[in-house]
């Protein structure tokens, strides 16, 4: 495998090591200590000249080894000598013999190694482990991050750490160890983090090794080639970066934004940075005397707290300008480039800031968010607001001291769940709720993710569907009607929460209700909005299959897992899988009715019927009325074979038909099955779904009187849409089915029987034009007769004819 780069150190590196930023100074192998001389006899040290300096030298070292075996310490390498004080201010009782050992494991192992540099490669793993042990990662971790490329570069087997180290720790190593292309070719890197995530499933710090991994690989990545430099960076940006935003490790999050904006876009990351230096004064000038002023207001108000800037990082203060629409040369405004953090004691205090600021200074509408009573899906908790401060908008964060330990390293300051308790941090169990009910160990979001990557055995569809998933890091909290909460991200429709709540609740929804009103399955929830899912009945053992998804929903279905549900089942029921062309806005309007899949005739064989359509050449294949045209017998029908063998049922004049026949499909021969559409005598009936315009002048009590009429009839309305009248007319389209085709004809009497109603189609039916009028010839008519008037006949009357002859069959 290819082994990623390294940066040379310096002396002055060493400073660096008090933040998360730096990285130890690596030493290329461990040397063991020198052994002292012996000490010269006491006597000769008497007799000496320089007896009493000696003696002093001598007495000092002695008691200085009798210091170091009175800790119980034994001593480290040099090289890991930064990391232990790191890891000490986190976990003083530490298992330290353990963590030099895995040191020396893997100096041995990389030994001879060098990384693009030209460094041993044994500093990478040390530089990776000193990130962890600054973020308070415990010593589980730090033992595996020595070691996690052992396996993977060097001649040491997963066996050989587990045996040595325990299974833990193997477990972890084995999480981070990337698959090699020689067995996996391009599909290496999509299957590596689809394995590492799966690990991250079971143990949340196989995913924080690979994010200190990547960190420190982004320090050094300008040693790689510039086409390297590209696609890690991307990579960086599309995946690791939403991870850690995930798991909340803002430190990690905010350095790596700032590298990959540096690696893709250099000259925009030189721009913001001479903007952010040439603000440096004006942001002091604003922020230092707001905060003076601050403190001294909560000091009299008797709360105590911290309070200081917090300066935002480039690609922050960039999206600042952009998100103003500034053009990129606009100067950055004080208040975009920091933010003031006020750390208080108390959860309580920190409402008691947020009315101190908002007393004596003007608060921002609409700026105030509180994290602290519903925490983000990362469990970041702070207040947000912002006041205006000498005509300037300053942005305000209050958090205590254990949400700001949360808000900057994440699930690693929540401690290890498998650790034991000499590895949590002082405190953990008592400052952790009880009624949170979050398990950093296994976020909801990892939860979801790996339900739906089971479901994407393609790399290609697995990665892409993972970097849009990971895409928008926003969530949203819905409650349904009896309680449960439902997490989802922004932009979610009815349809995602349905499938959320189950796959079998997806498929049977046929409506939804949020905030107590009927809504269409496309409305995207807000947060905290009450959704209540209708679904049709059914549902258990032995239960009809449901109707499914329509084609449509994959139009708004946003999340992975309403998504491969539905396709799943499209796949499944090439009928359902049909494009629905709807018959004008009417039926477009109304995506969340569906009739039940038993109920469509299915040509197959409906008893006392037999088959519904004749298909010469094709005896024993299923054939389906399609819903876009909703063909009836008499219509004159084509076919279109379909996935699986079947063969759709088309109208002549079906739009739908026609492009099928335009992208080269062969049309199959039809025809209706004689008294196909004749209503039995008893006994099931076959449906048929047909849609119905009528045209009339608009009046009081229309709809009513209509659907009345046709209710009369014996039918069942599906949907009914009443467009806005225009001059006086207006236009109702509705969805029937019909116990028989010879019901269509009574129908449409009948709709046309009501007062107001001038015409009744069936939308794309050509009606046949009536014959042109021939010219009258001069008759031998009484002298005198005034010449006849030409005939106009009525528009409506004249359609309704038509219509009326069409369905029924007769000839024009």
């Amino acid at each position: 495998m290819t082994v990623e780069t390294g940066r040379p150190t310096s002396p002055a590196s060493s400073a660096e090591s008090q933040s998360p930023q730096s990285q130890p100074q690596p030493q290329s192998e461990s040397r063991p200590e020198p052994r002292a001389p012996e000490p010269p006899p006491a006597e000769a040290v008497e007799s000496s000249p320089q007896g009493l300096r000696l003696l002093g030298r001598t007495a000092l070292g002695r008691a200085g080894r009798a210091a170091l075996l009175a800790t119980g310490r034994p001593p480290v390498p040099d090289a890991i000598e930064p990391i232990v004080q790191a890891h000490r201010r986190h976990h003083p009782q530490a298992d330290l013999a353990l963590l030099s050992r895995a040191y020396r494991t893997a100096e041995a192992s990389h030994r001879g190694q060098k990384r693009k540099s030209g460094e041993p490669f044994i500093t990478h793993p040390l530089a990776v482990t000193m990130i962890l042990a600054q973020l308070g990662a415990e010593t589980t971790t730090l033992v595996a991050s020595l070691l996690h490329d052992t396996v993977e570069d060097t001649e040491v087997t997963l066996d050989q750490v587990s045996a040595a180290f325990g299974p833990e720790v193997a477990y972890l190593v084995d999480g981070v160890t990337k698959l090699e292309k020689v067995d996996f070719g391009a599909a290496a890197e999509a299957e590596t983090f689809r394995k590492m995530l799966v690990a991250t499933g079971d143990d949340v710090r196989v995913m924080v090794i690979k994010l200190a991994d990547r960190l420190h690989n982004m320090r050094t990545i300008r040693h790689m080639k510039p086409a390297s430099q590209a696609r890690i960076a991307k990579v960086t940006r599309d995946v690791l970066i939403p991870l850690a935003e995930r798991l909340g490790i803002q430190v990690v999050k905010t350095e790596l934004e700032d590298i990959v904006f540096a690696t893709l876009h250099p000259e925009e990351y030189a721009r913001t940075r001479v903007q952010i230096a040439a603000q440096e004064a004006a942001q002091d000038a604003l922020l230092t005397p707001f905060a003076d002023a601050l403190r001294r207001q909560l000091a009299e108000s008797g709360v105590t707290a911290e309070v200081t800037a917090r300066p935002r990082h480039c690609v922050s203060v960039h999206r600042a300008l952009l998100r103003r629409g500034q053009p990129p040369a606009d100067r950055p405004c004080p208040a975009d480039l920091a933010r003031l953090l006020v750390v208080v004691e108390e959860q309580a205090d920190c409402y008691a800031v947020l009315g101190e600021l908002h007393t004596c200074w003007t608060p921002l509408p609409g700026e105030f968010k509180d994290f602290v009573a519903a925490p983000k899906f990362n469990l970041y908790q702070s207040l947000h607001t912002a006041v205006s401060v000498d005509g300037e908008v300053v942005e305000v964060l209050v958090r205590t001291p254990r949400m700001h330990q949360v808000a900057e390293f994440g699930v690693v300051a929540l401690g290890s769940p498998h650790a034991g308790g000499t590895q949590q941090p002082a405190g953990e169990q008592a400052g952790r709720d009880e009624l949170d009910g979050t398990d950093p160990a296994r976020p909801g979001w990892l939860r979801r993710l790996l339900e739906w990557q089971q479901e994407t055995p393609d790399p290609d569809a697995f990665w892409s569907t993972l970097t849009a998933d990971l895409s928008d890091d926003r969530e949203i909290t819905a409650v349904t009607e009896e309680g449960a909460t439902l997490v989802l991200p922004a932009g979610a429709s009815c349809v995602d929460a349905a499938y959320q709540m189950g796959e079998e609740i997806g498929h049977r929804c046929i409506g939804a209700r949020v905030n107590g009103r009927l809504v269409a399955l496309a409305t995207l929830l807000v947060d905290g909005d009450v959704l209540g899912v209708l679904t049709e009945p059914g549902g258990g053992p032995g239960a009809p299959e449901p109707s499914g998804p329509s084609p449509q929903w994959l139009e708004f279905a946003h999340t992975p897992v309403a998504r491969l549900a539905i396709e799943r089942w499209l796949a499944g029921h090439p009928a359902a899988a049909l494009p629905e062309v709807t018959a004008g806005a009417a039926q477009a309007a109304a995506p969340a009715v569906h009739a039940p899949a038993e109920r469509l005739p299915s040509a197959r064989a409906h008893s006392g019927h037999g088959r519904l359509v004749i298909a010469p050449g094709h005896p024993g294949a299923a054939v389906r009325l399609a819903r876009c045209c909703t063909p009836v017998p008499p219509d004159r029908v084509t076919g279109f074979q379909i996935r699986g063998g079947s063969i759709a049922v088309h109208r002549t004049d079906c739009p739908t038909g026609e492009r099928m026949r335009g992208a080269g499909r062969g049309p199959v021969q039809l025809d209706w099955a004689p008294g196909a559409g004749a209503v039995p005598a008893g006994g099931p009936t076959a449906p048929f779904r047909v849609t119905l315009q009528a045209e009339a002048l608009n009046r009081p009590g229309l709809l009513a009187d209509l659907t009345a009429a046709m209710s009369a009839t014996g039918l069942d309305i599906v949907s009914a849409v009443v467009e806005p009248p225009q001059q006086l007319r207006v236009r109702h389209t509705y969805t029937v089915e019909l116990p028989g085709a010879a019901t269509l004809p009574v129908v449409m009497r009948a709709m046309l029987r009501v007062s107001g109603v001038y015409d009744v189609r069936r939308p794309g039916l050509e009606a046949p034009r009536p014959p042109r009028l021939r010219p009258h010839g001069r008759s031998t008519g009484n002298a005198g007769d005034p010449a006849p008037a030409p005939v106009r006949p009525s528009k409506g009357i004249r359609d309704r004819s038509a219509a009326l002859r069409a369905v029924e069959g007769l000839p024009e």
